[in-house]
């Protein structure tokens, strides 16, 4: 089956993902990812896992119920994909990998690509700033995720550690383990640092890392909007 051609073009601040995709083939998006299309493209609302994972999405991780399925006609046709925030925009192939992936951080894949909902521990799922929840993706395919400022990629070697702050965390390959720890040594240095709760990795496998903090940019915004009363 021929595949679907991704490609990431006006590179920047605000980047898209051009996708050519061959007669009669689909791919699945974040619902109102399309920017533009060819005429010969169908547009149809899907579901991804099934009714129960679809309501695990939305009800427990905010995420959309429907994706968006673009597929081509007997000529073939392009789409441009926009992902809602300013960002880095990273194309994945998989080949039997899974990733974990952060609220947020899907736009787009080919449809052998599977998502499910992965439960988290207790811990994890308090201070991990992800929930209880988070969204495993599997199978084969091309995965195109995207990020809040700029995507940093961390190859961790066997045994090597990494620290990420909780709110910068994108995604994150199924082979590494990760443990919420303090950030600093003590509990008020961690807090009044700033910082809180962070993630503490072991290797082998990858890591993707935004460069801006959706909390942080969120806190800022709010002293420049008018209060109420």
């Amino acid at each position: 089956m021929s595949r679907v051609q991704f490609e990431i073009i006006d590179e920047g601040d605000a980047p898209i993902v051009k996708a050519t995709l061959p007669p009669g083939v689909s791919i699945f998006a974040d619902s109102g990812a399309m920017m533009s299309m060819t005429p010969g493209i169908a547009i149809e609302s899907s579901i991804k896992g099934g009714v129960m994972g679809a309501l695990s999405r939305s009800l427990l991780r905010g995420e959309t119920f429907f994706y968006l399925t673009l597929t081509a006609g007997s000529e073939g046709g392009q789409a441009l994909l926009a992902p809602a925030m300013m960002g880095g925009i990273e194309i994945l192939r998989l080949t039997g990998t899974e990733y974990f992936l952060q609220k947020g951080s899907f736009l787009a894949a080919e449809h052998d690509v599977q998502l499910s909902t992965k439960t988290q521990n207790l811990t994890k799922g308090l201070f991990s700033g992800e929930g209880f929840f988070v969204t495993r993706v599997g199978g084969s395919g091309t995965l195109i995720i995207n990020t809040f400022g700029a995507l940093m990629r961390f190859d961790l070697a066997p045994g090597q550690e990494y620290v990420v702050d909780n709110n910068h965390l994108v995604a994150w390959e199924s082979t590494t383990s990760y443990e919420i720890t303090k950030a600093a040594a003590g509990w008020i240095s961690s807090f009044t640092s700033g910082e809180g709760f962070v993630c503490r990795f072991r290797g082998p496998g990858t890591i993707y890392v935004q460069t801006r903090s959706p909390a942080s940019f969120a806190g800022w915004l709010s002293r420049y909007l008018p209060s109420r009363g």
